[in-house]
Parts: C-alpha cells; structure tokens; sequence
C-alpha cells in the first residue's frame, strides 16, 4: 500500500489538439505495469453544462476549469496515484500552474509532436474541433522549449510512442525537465 506522503507518477503529454496524446495515453494505460490513471483535459470540460454562455464569460470559465484540472491532477498524484496527463500547453500560466503544483521529480514531461498537414488532417476528420485549432496551438505549445522525451506522430503509431515511453520510464534521468524548468522560474 502506498503511503500517503509517496507521491504518484505524472506522465505528462503536451501537444497540440488532434495530435495524438489520448491514442498514447490509452496505449500506455495498456502496457505500463501497475495502476495508472489517464487524465483528459477535455473530460474536465465535457463535465460542463451546456448552457450557452456569453462571450465575455467563456475565457473566466475555460480558465477556471484549467486551475481545477491541474487541482484535480496534483491531488491525484498526492494520494500516491499514478497519472497520465492529457494537455495542450498553449497558454505560458498553465505550464507555470502546474510546476507549481506538480512534484517536479516525479513528472515526465513528453512533448507530443505532429505535422501542421496532419494535424489539420485528424482536425477535419474528427469533426468535434473548432477548424484550425491546432495551427492556432503549434507554435505556441512547445514554446518552453525543454521535453525529457519526444514523439512524432506523423509517423509513429500509438503503440510505437507509448513504448519508447515506458522504455524511457524505466532509465529516467536527473534532473527531470520539469525540475529544469522549476529551477529557471524567477
């Protein structure tokens, strides 16, 4: 039984929208030994009502719903669970939030890359995204700069990506990019 001051594991998956982090999230889920839990952003807002809302109160609510998000991960995380995050850093406050919050040693940060043609290409296919929200996410997602581990799903499968990962798990070095990344913040 894992006690309570053990933190969880975070697989942390960023990239843009459509580029294939819940494929990844749902292989890993399959192949990596233990319990673990996949975290989807978008679950957290499928769990909104559906009322309309005014233009002027969507950012106040998307933004809050993030905070909650991260909240929800890092408790999960502090309960000794393991958990495979799901998330589109295009916003700088979110990775901030979640350095602050998230235990920097225990984090895998993995960038999850995909071709702009691609990306539109699963956008359209899809057919559940706003056209063009990945284009609009590119250069802004990998803005930080620093991954412990890289893939590219243009070319690599699911399975091919969530394998290199679990390979990767197992011979992790230190200092995680996450610490990195703590350590630069002024």
């Amino acid at each position: 039984m894992t006690r309570p001051s053990e933190h969880g594991r975070i697989v942390f998956l960023n990239g843009t929208s459509s580029s294939g982090k819940s494929s990844i999230a749902a292989e890993l889920l399959r192949i990596l030994d233990g319990a673990w839990f996949h975290m989807p952003v978008d679950a957290f807002h499928a769990m909104r009502s559906r009322r309309e809302l005014s233009a002027d109160a969507v950012p106040d609510v998307l933004h809050r719903t993030w905070r909650g998000y991260h909240r929800a991960v890092a408790g999960m995380a502090a309960a000794g669970n393991n958990v495979i995050v799901d998330h589109v850093l295009s916003e700088p406050w979110r990775l901030v939030d979640c350095l602050d919050l998230f235990p920097a040693p225990n984090v895998t940060l993995v960038g999850v890359r995909c071709s702009a043609p691609e990306v539109e290409r699963r956008e359209r296919a899809r057919g559940d995204r706003p056209a063009g929200l990945a284009a609009r996410q590119l250069p802004l997602v990998h803005a930080h700069g620093l991954y412990d581990i890289e893939c590219d799903t243009t070319t690599a499968s699911p399975l091919a990506c969530a394998t290199r990962i679990k390979e990767f798990l197992a011979r992790r070095p230190a200092p995680t990019a996450f610490e990195q990344l703590a350590a630069k913040r002024p």
